[in-house]
């Protein structure tokens, strides 16, 4: 008994020190029921109300950032996982990747508008990347053919140089290939976070006299859609 009255005085007068539960019972071994029958009485200053709020708001930053932790190696442990199930990409399955992605992000020829030429624009380099070689490997378009105009914020004039030197380097192309700039004006108030030097615009990739091009995609896209929603 004496032991426990012992314990019970330590624990009322770290309780009144302001600490939480949890230090405690680092330093009281008895049950959690044991001691909120212990403190149920013992009420906190305003100082210890401090010092009892500070310890648990950085008790609650230190859980959620061992949290944000074990999200990102799950994150990544599911990331490197599903890259290895792709183990090789055939002309073929190129081929239709191409089309899905036209299909879902280019321009598409109008009843009204007819001959429209191929234009793609995305802001992913990799997209961007990957549209190129399958123009050039499965389209076989001439490079020459190929041309680019870059969509910037009006907020990013003074790094227009640094984005034009992005493109050439994702795309390979020379960097007099991105001499057309169209600016986007800015809004006073934006939810968007790539606004920094990370951001670098939208690239259009348009290809000379592409209608038939354009025709071939739509005419493949409906192939594609009815062999596999039609089948």
């Amino acid at each position: 008994m004496i032991e426990k009255r012992e314990e019970k005085e330590k624990a009322i007068n770290l309780r009144k020190q302001g600490k939480t539960y949890s230090e405690i019972l680092s330093v009281v071994p008895v049950a959690k029921s044991t001691l909120a029958i212990w403190l149920q009485s013992v009420s906190l200053g305003k100082k210890q109300k401090q010092v009892y709020t500070l310890t648990r708001r950085l008790a609650s930053l230190r859980g959620g950032e061992a949290k944000k932790k074990q999200r990102i190696t799950k994150q990544n442990e599911i990331f490197l996982k599903s890259k290895t199930e792709i183990e090789s990409i055939s002309q073929k399955e190129l081929f239709l990747i191409g089309i899905i992605l036209y299909w879902a992000e280019g321009a598409k020829e109008k009843e009204y508008r007819p001959g429209s030429q191929f234009e793609f624009s995305n802001m992913d380099p990799k997209m961007i990347q990957l549209m190129i070689v399958w123009l050039l490997k499965m389209c076989k378009i001439n490079k020459n053919m190929i041309i680019f105009n870059i969509f910037l914020h009006q907020s990013h004039k003074d790094r227009v140089e640094e984005v034009r030197g992005f493109w050439s380097k994702i795309t390979g192309f020379p960097i007099n290939s991105f001499s057309a700039v169209y600016w986007k004006r800015n809004k006073l108030t934006t939810n968007r976070k790539n606004t920094n030097e990370k951001y670098h615009g939208v690239l259009k990739i348009k290809v000379r006299t592409s209608s038939s091009l354009v025709r071939k995609i739509a005419g493949w896209s409906e192939g594609i859609f009815e062999k596999v929603v039609k089948k």
